[in-house]
């Protein structure tokens, strides 16, 4: 943890608040009624601060497990590329531009909530491809790694697929959206990416 400390500081605080929060939210129960993101609240001025403290919760063990193994992959080589206090700022922007869609989407149902740092992870990865397009990727469901670049796009048309037929309480629209903001905030931090990106093919 000290060599992850020295070269990702902030990817490593992150990391470890996320998983601590977590924690103590599977510990107490009252956690998440305060941490939760209920849009019907927030579109109406209340506890606005969920917007960042439901990406430092999750459902359960299995979600806290693949977001943060997902995290682990990307995230500390990430703050390599990318910068300290950039990667920072990817973060926590993603965090909360991919949730406002949501908010909007469900700011008249006041029994839906929404948790876990999954539009903030999917802003890292997708922020990754544009530094490594060519690298090594796997979907569950191909047991054979593809392309960085062509992974990407198979999320993104996943997610958008997924947000108007799927019934299985994901939130794809903080998937597809927390994508988008990775591209756009890394694009925006380092303008020569896109031509790094298109040289490597």
């Amino acid at each position: 943890m000290i060599e992850y400390l020295q070269y990702a500081p902030v990817a490593s605080i992150i990391f470890v608040i996320t998983l601590a929060t977590s924690l103590w939210a599977f510990a107490n129960e009252n956690i998440y009624g305060n941490f939760i993101l209920n849009p019907y609240n927030v579109s109406r001025g209340h506890k606005v601060y969920t917007i960042i403290t439901s990406g430092l919760i999750h459902k359960d063990w299995s979600h806290l497990f693949f977001n943060m193994f997902s995290y682990y992959f990307f995230a500390f080589q990430l703050e390599v590329y990318l910068g300290h206090w950039q990667f920072g700022t990817l973060y926590i922007i993603s965090l909360i531009l991919s949730d406002l869609p949501t908010i909007q989407k469900h700011r008249d149902d006041i029994w839906y909530n929404s948790l876990g740092a999954s539009g903030a992870i999917s802003a890292v990865i997708f922020s990754f491809i544009l530094f490594q397009p060519l690298a090594g990727m796997r979907l569950m469901f191909i047991p054979i790694d593809i392309p960085a670049w062509i992974f990407g796009i198979l999320y993104l048309v996943y997610c958008h697929f997924a947000s108007k037929h799927a019934r299985d309480n994901i939130n794809h629209d903080a998937h597809f959206f927390g994508a988008v903001s990775g591209i756009i905030i890394t694009v925006a931090l380092n303008h020569n990416v896109l031509n790094e990106f298109f040289a490597k093919f």
